[in-house]
């Protein structure tokens, strides 16, 4: 039976495919795996047991990621189950953008009297607006999000140019070919009234908003963040706001700084609550585990490369370790050692990680656990699994 400790509410619909047979949730206090969305973990300590963390999210802020790359703990998470949900958000921010349809609402609510219809006829020039039609959207990362709401704002008559140079060809061809695709940051910039942002956190990227970026904007448009916020300089964005090189930012996280603000507005992260894309990030998070756990396969991490080999010998092992020299080659050694014959090996990295395969016949328990013991010794290896084919 393997354990799996879970962390915040987690859909029942994902939780439902976990067999009683196979699976406990938080029954012990040493779990094989965490399955948690929101829940953060960067003061937890880890037991030895724990091969894997799995968040029904896109994003991994919440999860000390370099940390458990350290201790061999690989982390899932679900890119693209939520796209449609927050694709639906930013369009929303958008038209609440160009439309100040959430002043007019609150103006609304402050009317007394009878002559109500009079009041509204008389007052409602205040919230006239802008049509999105004919203005021209940049969206800056077209990985699920982002090509999903390139090519819905297309279909708003807007004009799209969207830019990333990682973009995969898997994405490209969901991009509409309307869709013009902008050669460099700058091109966006320059020509967009609005501009949308749908890129990751990570070292290169913090920050990535600051004064030069919004000085390549074109004057008064509008940005929209519903990425993360320390993709923002708050110091750089309240300044463009307050000097008019902005007219407005939409986003979906609050900060202290913004309250207040007349030209910023905010929502209470809500781009992906919906029950929809609850249900689908539990389902895909619940899934991607149990193949690791069970396969020792490996899709949708964010710490660790892609392994995906069909499991057709007796047993399998799998082993994370450094990325050094000679790793695989003191592995074979210590199986041939034992005459253990190897049906198939396959060893992929991810910058100073990696992650080998190695699939064997059945042999004795006792000559198993002995030829892991001597893996588990080698300088650089992290972990060590044994999977049984069932």
């Amino acid at each position: 039976m393997k354990d799996i400790q879970t962390f915040n509410m987690i859909a029942t619909e994902g939780l439902n495919l976990l067999e009683k047979d196979k699976y406990t949730l938080n029954e012990t206090k040493e779990p094989e795996a965490l399955l948690l969305r929101s829940k953060k973990i960067h003061d937890m300590a880890f037991n030895e047991n724990l091969v894997s963390i799995a968040r029904a999210g896109a994003g991994v802020n919440n999860i000390p990621v370099d940390r458990c790359s350290e201790e061999g703990i690989v982390v899932f998470n679900t890119p693209g189950a939520n796209a449609n949900a927050v694709k639906e958000m930013v369009i929303a921010g958008l038209i609440m953008a160009a439309r100040p349809i959430y002043r007019g609402i609150n103006w609304l609510k402050e009317l007394e009297g009878d002559d109500i219809s009079e009041q509204v006829e008389a007052g409602k020039k205040q919230f006239a607006g802008r049509e999105l039609a004919g203005k021209t959207l940049g969206v800056i990362g077209l990985g699920a999000i982002g090509s999903l709401l390139a090519t819905d704002a297309y279909h708003l008559k807007m004009d799209v140019i969207g830019y990333d140079p990682y973009v995969s060809v898997e994405t490209a061809w969901n991009i509409s070919s309307r869709v013009k695709k902008a050669k460099s940051l700058q091109e966006v910039l320059r020509d967009a009234d609005y501009i949308s942002i749908h890129i990751p956190v990570n070292g290169n990227t913090a920050g990535y908003v600051n004064k030069e970026f919004i000085n390549m904007m074109k004057d008064g448009a509008v940005l929209l963040n519903f990425a993360r916020n320390e993709l923002i300089v708050k110091e750089d964005l309240i300044e463009a706001l307050d000097n008019g090189k902005l007219s407005k930012y939409v986003t979906d996280f609050a900060e202290r700084e913004f309250f207040g603000h007349d030209r910023i507005m905010m929502f209470p992260h809500l781009g992906a609550s919906t029950e929809e894309a609850e249900v689908q990030c539990s389902i895909m998070a619940v899934n991607t585990l149990k193949y690791f756990l069970e396969t020792g396969n490996i899709i949708n991490s964010v710490n660790f490369p892609t392994i995906d080999v069909p499991l057709q010998s007796a047993k399998r092992i799998t082993i994370v370790n450094r990325n050094v020299p000679n790793m695989i080659g003191q592995i074979s050694a210590i199986l041939a050692k034992h005459f253990v014959n190897i049906d198939n090996i396959l060893n992929r990295s991810r910058g100073n990680f990696a992650y080998t395969v190695i699939d064997i016949p059945e042999i004795e328990s006792s000559l198993l656990e002995e030829v892991i013991n001597q893996v588990q010794e080698i300088n650089g290896v992290l972990k060590t699994r044994v999977i049984e084919r069932k």
